[in-house]
C-alpha cells in the first residue's frame, strides 16, 4: 500500500480515536470522502482490508492504526 494511503488511514484513525475512544471502529471506507473521486485508492485500501487481510467490514480503529505501523 502507497505510503499516502496509510499515512491518511494512520490520521483518519486517530481523529476517531480522539473523538471517540480507543474502542471506536470504523471501516475503509472511512478514509475517504462520500464521493468516489479517487477509485484506484479506495480499490488498493479495500484490497487490503478485504482480500489481504480478511477482516470484517467494521474493526477497532486502534487495530489498524497498530497494522498499518507494523507495516501490514
Amino acid at each position: 500500500m502507497r505510503s499516502d494511503l496509510r499515512a491518511k488511514i494512520v490520521e483518519v484513525c486517530d481523529k476517531k480515536i480522539a473523538a471517540k475512544g480507543s474502542t471506536v471502529g470504523l471501516s475503509f471506507y472511512a478514509f475517504f470522502a462520500n464521493k468516489n473521486d479517487d477509485p484506484e485508492r479506495l480499490m488498493e485500501a479495500a484490497t487490503w482490508w478485504i482480500q489481504t487481510h480478511e477482516l470484517d467490514h467494521f474493526e477497532k480503529a486502534q487495530k489498524i492504526k497498530g497494522m498499518i505501523k507494523d507495516g501490514l
